[in-house]
């Protein structure tokens, strides 16, 4: 992802969220030098992107966002996959991600590739009530085989 994807990732984004993030908001994760990738379909078509945050043998997921019309067809899975690699090419221990627990697709997908549980965030997310919404605070270990791959699968991805 660039500066120049903005535009197309910011309309996904904006359909995908009733709080997005902003211009700005990407702009600075990408002058961090975060871990930022698009999926593209064959056509070029934005499918979905990613955005991490690298830290002491971590990476936290901070957006994963994929359009609606690409949904329920493995490109959020893959992309999660993708960081995984990236993540164990790195060295890092753990995944770290939120998630609202209202967004049961996200959890199922999580919990699929193996995150777990570890925390709660008061009041997390912005919501259109007064009240907000808690963070589930998930982690995928590293050391053991996570992704849902198995051992074989992870060794494939090293």
């Amino acid at each position: 992802m660039t500066v120049a994807d903005l535009d197309e990732v910011l309309a996904l984004e904006l359909r995908a969220y009733s709080h997005p993030w902003s211009r700005g908001n990407f702009i600075d994760s990408l002058a961090a030098a975060y871990t930022a990738e698009l999926r593209l379909d064959g056509d070029g078509r934005l499918l979905g992107y990613f955005v991490a945050l690298q830290g002491f043998e971590e990476t936290h997921l901070l957006n994963i966002t994929v359009a609606s019309y690409a949904q329920r067809a493995g490109h959020g899975r893959a992309m999660l996959e993708r960081l995984h690699r990236l993540a164990r090419q790195r060295g890092d221990q753990a995944l770290w991600l939120e998630v609202r627990p209202s967004n049961l697709p996200a959890r199922a997908l999580y919990q699929s590739l193996g995150f777990v549980q570890v925390g709660c965030r008061r009041d997390y997310y912005p919501t259109d009530r007064p009240q907000r919404e808690d963070a589930w605070v998930m982690r995928l270990n590293l050391d053991a085989e996570g992704c849902g791959l198995g051992k074989r699968g992870q060794d494939a991805l090293v």
